[in-house]
Order: C-alpha cells, then sequence, then structure tokens
C-alpha cells in the first residue's frame, strides 16, 4: 500500500499561471499525473475563482479542499505576500479523502455543525482518522459550531479536528473557503480523512499575560461588553501602544486575549489564547471567535518570540516520540499569522521553520497556511486556538 504525494507553490502574479504552475510541481513532485485528491491555500491578491479554476484543471478535476490564508507554508516556504499559492495532490490505495462544504455560519453557526456532521455520517466514518475543518475566520463561532457538531456524534466514535479559519492578509474584509469548483465566503470545507492513517499532533502558543488579572462581567454569546464593569474597549486601549488606538488592525496583531486552560485539558499551557478580529465603537464591546462566559478570568497577553521558539521544540520532540522511528507520510500546518512576519524577522522566521522541518521529517510533503484561528485536539478535547502552531502529522 502507498501514499504518493507532492507539494507546489508559486508566486506568478496571474492567477492562471499560478494555480497551473503550483499544480504541476505539485504533480511532478508525487510523481502522479492525476491524483485523487487536492489541497490548496492561497493568498487572496488573486481573483480567488481564477485561481482556484487553473488549480482544478491542472489537477483534472479531482476533489479540492483549501481556503484563504494571510499567507501559506510549504517546505522552506513561508510566503506572505498577496500572491502566493500552495497545492498538495495525493493518491493513494490505502488512505482515502471524502470533502464537502457548508455555509451560513454568521446565521446559525450551531446548524452549519450539525449538518456538517450528518455529511460525515453519509460518507461513513467506521475507520475515519481525522477530519480537516476550513473555516471562514470572520464569521465563525466555534463553539456553538462544535456544539452542533458533536450532536451528530453521540454514540459515534471520536473524530479528531484539525485545520483553521481563513484570512484575508489582515484586511478582515472577506476569507475564502473552497470546495472544488466553489470559493466562498461565511462558510466550513471539510475533508474527512479515512483509512489506516496514524496520527500524530502538537499544538503552541508563544503569548505571555501582561498586567494582572481582568474579568468579564457582561458577554453575550462570543461578544465581550464589560471588563470590570466598564466597556471592554475602553479597558483594551489601556494596554495598546498610541499608535496602535486608532489603528485596530495593528492593535490586534500585538494584543490578545489570555483565558485560564479548563482543569479538564491537562497537559498544555496555563492559558488558552484569544484573538479579538472586531469591535463596536458604540457600544465599546469587542468579538472573539468562541463563547465567552460571563465571571470569565482574562489577561491581556502579547507574543513572545523566545516562548514560540522554545513551543516548537518542544512541539517537534513530542511529536518525533510519539512516530517512534516511523516515516511521515503527510504534514498539515496551521500556523497563526499573528506568529508570522508581524513579530518575527523573515530569517527567523525561516530558520524556525526549516528546523521543524528537518526534524519532523526532511523529505516528507508538507503544506500549510497562515491561520486567523487554529483547530487541534489537546488530549481528547478538540479546541480552538489562537496565535497557535498546529501541527498534524500522518504516517
Amino acid at each position: 500500500m502507498t501514499v504518493q504525494a507532492g507539494v507546489g507553490v508559486s508566486h506568478h502574479r496571474n492567477p492562471n499561471r499560478a494555480g497551473q504552475e503550483a499544480a504541476e510541481k505539485a504533480l511532478a513532485a508525487a510523481g502522479v499525473s492525476r491524483p485523487d485528491f487536492v489541497f490548496m491555500f492561497s493568498t487572496v491578491g488573486y481573483p480567488q475563482p481564477a485561481v482556484l479554476a487553473a488549480v482544478r484543471k491542472s489537477t483534472g478535476g479531482a476533489p479540492l479542499t483549501g481556503c484563504s490564508g494571510e499567507g501559506i507554508i510549504a517546505r522552506a516556504i513561508a510566503d506572505e505576500s498577496n500572491f502566493s499559492v500552495a497545492v498538495m495532490v495525493i493518491r493513494s490505495d490505502e488512505l482515502r479523502l471524502k470533502n464537502g462544504l457548508e455555509t451560513g455560519l454568521k446565521t446559525d453557526p450551531a446548524d452549519v455543525g450539525r449538518r456538517l456532521g450528518e455529511a460525515v455520517q453519509a460518507h461513513g466514518d467506521a475507520d475515519a482518522a481525522l477530519l480537516f475543518v476550513l473555516g471562514d475566520g470572520l464569521t465563525i463561532n466555534f463553539d456553538r459550531f462544535y456544539q452542533g457538531f458533536q450532536k451528530t456524534r453521540a454514540g459515534r466514535p471520536r473524530l479528531p479536528l484539525f485545520g483553521g479559519v481563513s484570512a484575508d492578509n489582515w484586511s478582515f474584509k472577506q476569507t475564502y473557503q473552497y470546495h472544488d469548483d466553489q470559493a466562498v465566503s461565511d462558510g466550513v470545507a471539510w475533508a474527512l480523512l479515512s483509512g489506516p492513517a496514524h496520527i500524530h499532533s502538537g499544538v503552541n502558543h508563544g503569548c505571555v499575560p501582561i498586567g494582572v488579572k481582568r474579568r468579564v462581567t457582561k458577554a453575550e454569546g462570543n461578544i465581550i461588553y464589560r471588563i470590570d464593569d466598564r466597556p471592554a474597549l475602553e479597558v483594551l486601549k489601556e494596554y495598546l501602544l498610541p499608535e496602535e488606538i486608532d489603528n485596530w488592525g495593528k492593535a490586534v496583531i500585538n494584543l490578545c486575549l489570555g483565558f485560564r486552560t479548563p482543569a479538564h485539558i491537562e497537559g498544555y499551557d496555563e492559558f488558552m489564547i484569544r484573538f479579538i478580529p472586531s469591535k463596536d465603537d458604540t457600544c465599546g464591546s469587542i468579538t472573539i471567535q468562541t463563547e465567552v462566559a460571563e465571571g470569565s478570568e482574562i489577561w491581556m497577553t502579547r507574543r513572545d518570540p523566545e516562548k514560540m521558539a522554545n513551543g516548537l521544540s518542544d512541539l517537534s520532540r513530542k511529536i518525533r516520540t510519539d512516530l517512534a522511528g516511523k516515516t511521515p507520510k503527510l504534514v498539515f500546518q496551521f500556523d497563526c499569522c499573528g506568529r508570522g512576519k508581524v513579530i518575527l524577522p523573515e530569517p527567523n522566521k525561516l530558520q524556525l521553520l526549516e528546523d521543524l522541518q528537518q526534524q519532523i521529517g526532511p523529505r516528507v510533503p508538507w503544506i500549510g497556511f497562515y491561520t486567523l484561528g487554529e483547530i487541534g485536539p489537546v488530549g481528547n478535547y478538540d479546541c480552538f486556538h489562537n496565535y497557535t502552531a498546529v501541527l498534524t502529522v500522518i504516517s
């Protein structure tokens, strides 16, 4: 039994040339003429339907799943420009991939989760190994989505979720999810991996708390209205530099929220980190991508490059131990856009990636993207993360 896979990247500014070039490089690397499945990640400088159509044409219309990112990741490549596309092609007589798409996240994320779960069951998941989930980073409420999904899993084996939510190069206007010929927004593209796959994964964030503990005193869903009985936005401004107060994009690059990691999740950092994609100046509220309970303790946090580097070393050691000498077949990296060029000089960023890739496997096909949020399990619990690296290794 075999798995043939290859990854190709293009930075060409013409979307047709870029999609064709990335796909042809991937096919050549895999040594196949037509794959069974395709993963694709692209930045938003391209007209999304055009670059998607070029990849689809060059891969013979094979089933495809992917999304837009703030940047793409491949071997020795971490490109955060507006013009970059990465393609992984897979052909295998042992692993199977089925894909789908659900839309309507902003209106009813729980219903999206339910419909997705029912679609997964319809494909049959008796030997399912994992589910890739690629949602809209601007409209997702992961907790409500996951609640809907879990209702379809009653009495069924646990199915771990991996992936991330799409980005749009820090413009916070519109992100895209890909399913075969479709490039949509406000949706979740997914791919179910089944067969004799062994999954090895790790999750790491590089944030440290600043200041004192605060408390959420008014919240609804994923919107925080008041912290310590003051407008949430007013409290946040205490932690921003003068040039960040009137530049929200710059503010959220540097400032994020830390929530105490739930007691039932063992072996993780003290904090779960949350990104703040939007605010409401009128009422002084902020919105995150998961539910918030009134009374929650929170800390303001910022990235720490040393903790990021040490965390990646710990992550690679864990995965190497887990592999126990086995050779990886595929690697997927879902990394927060807040851990890229906005915090690390380009040579440092590439050196961290090269070190990680050399430690995990110097020749294994490797693809990923810079996200607005990451999805990966901690222990037996599927979790949503921010400012985090999630590595998914398949052997």
